[in-house]
């Protein structure tokens, strides 16, 4: 029975700010928590790449 398990395809761990997470087991928990700073991570990096952006038009258009 645990080959068949494997052919089914894993449910997408998703997370809603503010959800009930006492049904959550400690994995869930962890696992939500690597995503989350995953996406932290990313948001960072378009933050940075938007600002590089910004910083150059802005030092164009003043020359």
């Amino acid at each position: 029975m645990a080959i068949e398990d494997d052919d089914k395809p894993r449910k997408k761990i998703s997370h809603e700010i503010g959800q009930d997470l006492s049904l959550l087991s400690v994995e869930e928990l962890t696992e939500r928590i690597a995503l989350m700073n995953s996406e932290i991570a990313r948001l960072q990096e378009a933050v940075t790449k938007k600002r590089a952006s910004k910083d150059a038009a802005n030092s164009f258009f003043k020359s």
